[in-house]
């Protein structure tokens, strides 16, 4: 049997030692004890909901959905969370899950910072979101009892996390902003990364003109066509010459 926090055990199995050990190696002290406390709340508030899910599936999830901030296993063109997602999956497929559960796995990760949606898919990727939620902004806080948070933090301490999990999120997707177009990552290097300028999706709408659309039209104002989305390359109104 595995260790046993706030009355959830961990996953002692083979596959679950083998991805420990991956996160240990690739990641950091704060991001390793965090994807613990992921799994943990995630576990509690699927006792708390009534779910029924694979415990193995939904360890790898927590685990590995921060991955794709690290320095090993980060890429520059594409989503922080598809890095997790596919790493996720490569190992699960390496380990013979078959391809359904590894697809459950990834969508579980690469959606863990779209709000609602998961909700409304399998308890697996519903619960790496509620786990990743409940850390890192205190949604479902009361859900569980004082007793259980007490156990998980004193198993997987969070010392300064707020700071140490902003500046991970930062270091990560620094170099590749134009992927935070539409989702949360734009409000971190809003923050942190001088600069920075997010893409406005209205302007983007306004700025995008079919060739038999007018370019009087007073509906369709002569914006400059983004030549990519997001990062520092906004986009704006253009004169008239």
């Amino acid at each position: 049997m595995g260790e046993t926090i706030a009355g959830i055990t961990i996953p002692d199995s083979t596959l679950a030692r083998e991805a420990t050990e991956l996160v240990r190696d690739a990641a950091t002290e704060l991001v390793y004890h965090h994807s613990r406390r992921t799994y943990l709340f995630a576990s509690l508030r699927g006792q708390e909901r009534g779910l029924q899910w694979d415990a193995e599936l939904l360890y790898v999830g927590a685990m590995f959905h921060d991955l794709g901030l690290t320095e090993r296993y980060r890429r520059d063109d594409q989503r922080f969370e598809i890095d997790g997602a596919d790493i996720a999956r490569d190992f699960l497929q390496q380990q013979g899950i078959t391809p359904e559960k590894a697809e459950r796995v990834w969508a579980a990760i690469a959606l863990h910072t779209t709000p609602e949606v998961p909700m409304h898919m399998a308890p697996e990727i519903e619960l790496v979101s509620r786990g990743v939620e409940l850390d890192v902004m205190g949604i479902g806080y009361d859900a569980i009892t004082p007793e259980q948070r007490a156990a998980v933090v004193a198993a997987h301490p969070r010392p300064d996390f707020k700071n140490g999990i902003l500046a991970a999120f930062t270091e990560g997707i620094r170099h590749r902003p134009e992927t935070t177009f539409g989702n949360v990552k734009a409000d971190v290097l809003q923050h942190f990364v001088p600069g920075f300028q997010r893409t406005d999706f209205v302007e983007v709408i306004r700025g995008f003109r079919l060739a038999a659309e007018s370019v009087s039209d007073p509906e369709l104002p002569a914006l400059q066509q983004p030549a990519r989305v997001g990062g520092l390359a906004q986009v704006g109104p253009r004169r008239r010459r």
